[in-house]
C-alpha cells in the first residue's frame, strides 16, 4: 500500500529494522552513509536497494533536509554499488519512488537499482 511522503518518520519501517540488524538483509555495500543490499522479490537479474543510514521518508524529505555532505555521501554510495557490481558499461536503472502516486511503499528513502539485462522502456 503506497505510502504518504509527507507523514513524520516512522522507526518501526522495515528498512530502520534492517538498519538496526533486527531484520537480515542479504548486504553488498555499506558505508558510514548508506547501505545496499538484494531486493526479496527482485524485478531484475539485478536488483539492488539502497538506503541512506539517516531517516528520512522519502527522496523529498531527504533532499529538503539532510546535509550537503550526507546527500554527497549516499549518491556516491549508489554510484559505488553501481561500479562494484559491473553495470556502468552496460548501463543500469535508477528509480526512486515517493509517495501515493510513485507507488511508493515503504517511509524509508530507497532507490531501485536495476541492471544484469536490458530493461526496456522506463514506462510502457
Amino acid at each position: 500500500m503506497p505510502i504518504d511522503p509527507t507523514l513524520p518518520y516512522d522507526d518501526d519501517n522495515i528498512f530502520a529494522k534492517i538498519l538496526r540488524d533486527e531484520i537480515p538483509s542479504k548486504r553488498v555495500y555499506e558505508d558510514q552513509w548508506a547501505i545496499a543490499f538484494h531486493d526479496i522479490n527482485p524485478q531484475a537479474k539485478l536488483h539492488i536497494l539502497v538506503i541512506p543510514r539517516g531517516k528520512y521518508v522519502s527522496w523529498d524529505d531527504f533532499a529538503a533536509k539532510a546535509p550537503a555532505e550526507e546527500i554527497a555521501g549516499f549518491i556516491r554510495a549508489v554510484g559505488n554499488v553501481a561500479r562494484e557490481h559491473g553495470l556502468v558499461g552496460p548501463g543500469y536503472r535508477l528509480l526512486a519512488n515517493v509517495g501515493y502516486h510513485g507507488g511508493q511503499e515503504v517511509p524509508h528513502l530507497h532507490v531501485h537499482l536495476f541492471g544484469g539485462q536490458p530493461l526496456g522502456r522506463m514506462i510502457a
